[in-house]
């Protein structure tokens, strides 16, 4: 493969994303603002070039796309740089702070006619691509209601809240799902270990379809738990990423006696069998292809700025407390 990605940022997820391209091949360039860290990068991964300024990056020819695996209020402005300097972007999730800047993306890849792809990592995830086929086939009939919870005693941010730094990925996910953008959004959050930046929050979503959402996202809970329930009229599936196997199918029924008492007639839950990937190994790879082939990412700008909205609104509704329409 040949080396033609650049990174910006090696933290907590950057060293992630740093692995897959390099053990990838694709690889050209490593940018990041502290000397020891890149030092230390260089001495372990020989095989790359290392530089602490993004200009350097961004003027060189045989770099064709660029992963910005930084800070989110940097999202905005290094991705605007690297459109316009002729060049692809991945950027992690969000893909920026506002839904005008976002829209200021999408104008600025367009313009410069670059692509634009969004870390929404849940999209590559075997299990939830499975779990999307079983929808569109219909196993569980028609989608009644969809949950997430995300939780977990985790990385504490003090930059940015718990809804712009867990919520995205599920929000991205259940918009897929439903094939549309709410009608409604009602939310509420609390603030327990620092001023206005939330620990916890809980979104709902309603579609105009009659399915309704909620989403759960928590860094102050006793345990992890990364779960996605989807009910259905002819059952529920689940996918728990916590567990060795992440998809199963409740072939739950309900019975109507004398067409006027529902009775639940539960069944065996069944592990659905899903392929092997690393979800970032795929989203990544997928990155490249597209640089290659030009096609739209799965998770473009405009998907992207979808979630944004969402979050946008679900601050607003915080906020005012009340649902926002």
């Amino acid at each position: 493969m040949k080396k033609i990605i650049g990174l910006v940022g090696t933290g907590y997820w950057g060293k992630n994303i740093f692995r897959n391209f390099y053990e990838m091949g694709s690889l050209h360039t490593v940018c990041d603002s502290n000397p020891a860290v890149l030092s230390e990068f260089k001495q372990n991964f020989p095989n790359a070039h290392y530089i602490s300024s993004l200009s350097e990056m961004l003027s060189n020819p045989s770099i064709k796309g660029i992963a910005f695996a930084t800070p989110a209020v940097t999202h905005y402005e290094f991705t605007k740089q690297a459109l316009k300097a002729g060049k692809d972007v991945f950027v992690e999730k969000p893909l920026s702070l506002t839904v005008e800047q976002g829209a200021e993306l999408l104008e600025v890849a367009k313009d410069n006619k670059r692509i634009l792809m969004v870390g929404h990592i849940l999209h590559y995830h075997p299990a939830v691509k499975k779990l999307k086929e079983l929808i569109t086939s219909k196993v569980i009939g028609e989608i009644y209601y969809i949950y997430s919870n995300r939780l977990n005693i985790g990385k504490l941010r003090t930059e940015e809240n718990v809804l712009w730094s867990l919520a995205p990925h599920d929000i991205s996910v259940v918009l897929s799902l439903a094939g549309e953008e709410p009608v409604t959004i009602d939310s509420f959050a609390g603030a327990y270990l620092q001023k206005e930046i939330y620990d916890m929050a809980v979104i709902t979503l309603k579609f105009s379809t009659g399915v309704k959402s909620h989403i759960s996202v928590n860094w102050l809970n006793p345990f992890k738990e990364q779960k996605l329930v989807v009910i259905g009229s002819k059952g529920m599936l689940v996918f728990d990423d916590t567990l060795q196997e992440k998809l199963f199918l409740y072939p739950h029924q309900i019975e109507w006696i004398d067409g006027k008492i529902p009775v639940a007639q539960k069944s065996e839950s069944q592990v659905i069998p899903v392929e092997k990937g690393e979800p970032l190994r795929l989203e990544l790879e997928h990155f490249v292809e597209c640089i290659e082939t030009r096609k739209t990412p799965l998770t473009d700008g405009l998907e992207g700025l979808r979630v944004l909205k969402v979050l946008e609104e679900a601050e607003k509704s915080i906020l005012n407390k009340r649902s926002t329409v």
